[in-house]
């Protein structure tokens, strides 16, 4: 099993990066009390069973958007399968932060209704074998998503399939909602649709199709539902790649009904996936399982979750040495950021300085960014609601478990041993902060250092939402640009944190967004 080839957090080290290409996306920064985040933002596809939308807005109602926006094709690729389910998640994150007083709203079906009703999707073809634009090991956290780019198209059905001469099976879902049998990665056994607990299955629709299929011989995707570490009453979706179906035979349910049961095994030659997944549960009860384990936790305590050392690769023991710290470090006196005098958390609309700063909305929706802007407002040790407040999702430490790895031919790299959710704080960018006195210059020659103080044009809109997806109008940036007194940088060479072994991608999955705490009177 390759582990080099999990994607969870593409995270290049620094070593890697091009001359003249900046580490990070610099955002804007000011010398009082300024945290660099990061957030997950393209998940390549790092991606709830469905119920009926409760919305009072019209989500069938077509909006007229600019031609750049729409997406639907017959034939997709990774460009198209990566901005649908981008700006599926935006949406359905703007969704999630306006209608936060709803109950039991279901802003992913929502989302969903609108893209599909909009013709915001890609793949529209069925097909058998592997969809263009979806690799194996693809992580989707909704239903939706998976018809949204054409892996499944049902949203509540476990068989997909095609009719032409005869029904075809083209893809399931294993989700844990029949009795099948998961096993080692290799093999599924497979429970056929339909009938309940005093009724027969019928050998119809999918179970017919799945039939057929076994004596076709073709290739059927498997999609796995497993658990959701952060939330463990949901699922998340892995695609695992093509199977084959071997035999099928009837069986009898625990409630006594007979039910179809179909073996499928994996074709070999393919990325592991699944196998992957259950190694990671392995090495969470028991660390010293891991293969190539240099170090159990590379932060000595320092974070609150653990962050492992691995080398599979050669015989190199460590990284270059370096202190470990979690936040920024300053060489100078810093002037104090004044707070809020909220009690409680913080909520939209109201009188909230913090939320007035932000434009009138908190800036997350169930610990989630909702927006990439210029700057981030959060509640910080100044305010009257701190530490209870959910305005302070990035100063709570990591809350992923991440593990430093050696690679190949690019140094040292991170990635994550969970799935990572669009808008996700994963961790501050730590280090000495310096300015153009404290070595020789604004521009320090070491390859660890993020320019925080460049204004250039580095924050990409296309990761937010589509304004006219739920009539909203859409509206010029006017986020606050900061003009610093003096160049910023924050040197994580000596000092710093698991952000040192993050950089450049060329297929980019995290976005740099910086984070303010308190409010200050800045100069714009």
């Amino acid at each position: 099993m390759d582990f080099d080839k999990l994607e969870v957090v593409d995270a290049t080290p620094l070593r890697s990066l091009p001359p003249g290409i900046t580490p990070f996306p610099p955002p804007t920064s000011n010398p009082t009390p300024v945290k660099g985040k990061v957030s997950v933002s393209k998940r390549k596809n790092s991606k709830t069973p469905s119920s009926k939308t409760t919305s009072s807005a019209k989500p069938t109602k077509k909006i007229k958007i600019s031609e750049e926006v729409r997406l639907s094709s017959l034939e997709g690729d990774s460009a198209s399968v990566s901005g649908v389910l981008m700006k599926f998640d935006a949406l359905r994150r703007r969704l999630l932060q306006i209608g936060n007083d709803e109950p039991n709203q279901r802003p992913d079906l929502k989302a969903g209704t609108i893209m599909m009703s909009n013709g915001f999707r890609t793949n529209t073809r069925k097909r058998i074998g592997n969809v263009p634009g979806i690799d194996v090991g693809d992580i989707f956290y909704f239903r939706i998503e998976t018809c949204l780019v054409g892996l499944h198209t049902p949203i509540m059905a476990g068989i997909d399939y095609l009719v032409s001469e005869e029904p075809l099976a083209v893809s399931i879902v294993s989700s844990g909602g029949y009795e099948d049998d998961v096993g080692d990665g290799k093999v599924l056994i497979y429970t056929g649709q339909g009938g309940n607990v005093s009724t027969d299955q019928k050998l119809e629709r999918g179970n017919l199709a799945l039939e057929k299929s076994l004596h076709r011989g073709n290739e059927v995707r498997v999609i796995r539902g497993v658990k959701d570490i952060e939330n463990p009453n949901c699922k998340v979706y892995m695609y695992d790649g093509l199977y084959k179906i071997q035999e099928s035979w009837t069986d009898k349910s625990k409630m006594g009904a007979a039910v179809f049961k179909y073996k499928l095994v994996r074709i070999p030659g393919q990325r592991e996936a699944f196998t992957i997944w259950k190694s990671i549960q392995t090495w969470r009860n028991n660390i010293s399982s891991r293969p190539g384990l240099i170090l159990q936790d590379i932060t000595s305590g320092a974070e609150k979750i653990p962050v492992s050392l691995v080398n599979e690769v050669d015989g190199v023991t460590k990284p270059p040495q370096f202190v470990y710290v979690t936040g920024l470090k300053y060489s100078r006196t810093r002037e104090s950021s004044i707070g809020c005098s909220c009690q409680g958390t913080c909520v939209p609309n109201s009188g909230c300085s913090c939320v007035r700063a932000n434009g009138g909305d908190t800036p997350y929706a169930n610990g989630v960014l909702v927006i990439q802007k210029s700057v981030v407002h959060e509640c910080g040790p100044s305010c009257s609601c701190y530490p209870d407040c959910s305005n302070q999702v990035s100063q709570n430490g990591l809350k992923l478990r991440l593990e430093v790895f050696k690679t190949k031919d690019k140094g040292w790299g991170l990635r994550s041993w969970d799935p990572v959710r669009a808008g996700t704080f994963i961790c501050e960018y730590a280090g000495e902060v310096i300015g153009k006195d404290d070595r020789g210059g604004a521009n320090v020659d070491d390859e660890y250092t993020f320019n925080a103080t460049d204004t250039g044009n580095y924050y990409s809109k296309e990761w937010n939402y589509v304004p006219e997806l739920i009539e909203e109008e859409r509206h010029m940036d006017s986020d606050e640009k900061f003009k610093p007194s003096s160049p910023i940088m924050i040197s994580a060479k000596k000092m710093g944190n698991v952000a040192r072994f993050m950089n450049h991608s060329c297929s980019p999955n995290v976005l740099w967004q910086l984070v303010l705490h308190g409010k200050k009177n800045f100069q714009l």
